[in-house]
């Protein structure tokens, strides 16, 4: 048994009706997942630039534990002011005493691992030493161009 409508039926002119809409439907649809996928992209380019500052800051604070070890290795050379940098050291001194040395690895170090423009500091006093940190963190979001950390110990 078949049921048979005649062509002028509401269901034939229903689709007539919405003859392309189809099309625009997709459109749109395309239109909405693209800009859906650009606000990932640039979610995930700043989640990256602020790693990389998360990153430089952690190598801070390695690099200096490492000149704080140097230091407790050769306190002779602390003693007699050898690891006192007079302010901030940006190239690397010439080789010269073992503080000296230990001085120009830890410049190397800064620029090699954190950022080329990276500046070290020293100062001590009664075998107490103060190694401060500056570079360039303007690439994340918020950083400020002359970020700095300090780290204060007693050898």
């Amino acid at each position: 048994m078949k049921n048979h409508r005649p062509p002028s039926a509401p269901c034939a002119q229903g689709r007539r009706a919405q003859r392309g809409v189809g099309l625009i439907e997709v459109l749109v649809s395309v239109l909405i997942v693209t800009v859906g996928l650009l606000g990932a992209v640039a979610l995930q380019a700043t989640a990256l630039r602020n790693n990389q500052g998360s990153f430089e800051r952690t190598q801070t604070s390695i690099l200096t534990q490492g000149i704080f070890d140097a230091m407790r290795a050769n306190l002779a050379g602390v003693t007699a002011n050898g690891y006192n940098t007079g302010g901030f050291v940006c190239v690397a001194p010439a080789a010269g005493s073992l503080a000296t040395r230990d001085i120009a690895r830890w410049v190397g170090n800064l620029h090699a691992q954190i950022n080329p423009g990276a500046c070290g500091s020293i100062a001590c006093a009664a075998n107490v030493c103060t190694v401060s940190v500056q570079w360039d963190d303007s690439r994340a979001t918020g950083g400020s161009n002359a970020q700095t950390i300090t780290m204060r110990a007693q050898l």
